[in-house]
């Protein structure tokens, strides 16, 4: 798995793919949308001191848009595990103009802006109720056989369908995530351990506790003068409940950050690298 997901990030980072067009007829799309739209509010205990919703809640609610969107279309994670299939988070990207304030509703709006053979680029819109736009976010999934761990083909589940759901024409302003470029001799910031609450449905360290321990890098009173502004993170390999998790970290910018996660595995206490971080706050 470590390998396969090595290749992805520097697959994608280089790639310059014809995608092949698939001829076969597939049914017509009858009575949904391209781009799905879901509300949520910024519950109160979902908020920081500011009483701002923190960004891994905002990431939680990103990842669940993205399965309602995906399930309602025939591809979502409980469709997928019947066919011993499952979505794997390979890079995000998300770029915030404000976070929503406690108790605001916002709609997280969805859409696939392009599928090829073993992954699929998803984006995300953050809308206010009153059409504010609050911010933007890209992703990167790859599709794997959950018995063998192996990368498999998308375009195998339902003939290819996914394809009807692709948008070309709607703009998502923000970046792509990059390769996180770092120095071999970035300072160990911190080494934390890693527990029930960490982990997710597939028995892995869940995507957005990433995100968390990487911001807990910095303590409150940084958070009162600087306000998170993009946090981009690329995933490389899978940690497990017990692995000891090492933060390195270097200033790569004025008020930019880039971060190297590591791990040491219980059972031969190798440090194998799960992913990095770059972090722009304002």
């Amino acid at each position: 798995m470590y390998l396969y997901l090595q290749k992805v990030c520097d697959f994608i980072q280089s790639y310059e793919i014809i995608e092949k067009k698939v001829v076969t007829l597939r049914p017509k799309i009858v009575n949904m949308d391209k781009i799905g739209s879901y509300e949520f509010m910024a519950e109160p205990f979902h908020c920081d001191f500011s009483q701002r919703l923190f960004i891994g809640h905002l990431g939680n609610h990103l990842l669940n848009a993205a399965d309602f969107h995906s399930a309602a279309r025939g591809f979502g994670m409980k469709r997928l595990l019947q066919l011993n299939r499952a979505w794997v988070l390979s890079r995000l990207a998300i770029e915030m103009y404000e976070m929503p304030q406690m108790y605001a509703h916002f709609n997280v709006e969805t859409w696939v802006e392009s599928a090829m053979r073993y992954f699929t680029n998803r984006n995300f819109a953050i809308v206010g109720e009153d059409g504010r736009q609050y911010g933007y976010g890209r992703s990167v999934w790859a599709m794997i056989d959950t018995e063998s761990r192996q990368p498999t083909d998308i375009y195998s589940i339902d003939n290819g369908a996914i394809d009807q759901w692709i948008v070309k024409d709607k703009e998502c302003p923000i970046e792509k995530g990059g390769r996180v470029k770092m120095s071999n001799d970035a300072p160990l910031v911190r080494t934390i351990d890693t527990y029930y609450n960490d982990i997710d449905i597939n028995g892995h360290l869940n995507s957005v506790k990433y995100i968390e321990h990487v911001l807990d890098l910095w303590d409150i009173d940084w958070y009162r003068s600087h306000r998170l502004q993009r946090f981009e993170i690329a995933y490389v390999a899978e940690a497990h409940q017990g692995d000891r998790l090492s933060f390195f970290m270097e200033t790569t910018g004025e008020d930019e950050f880039c971060v190297r996660i590591c791990k040491h595995s219980q059972a031969d206490g190798e440090e194998i690298e799960c992913g990095r971080s770059k972090v722009k706050f304002v």
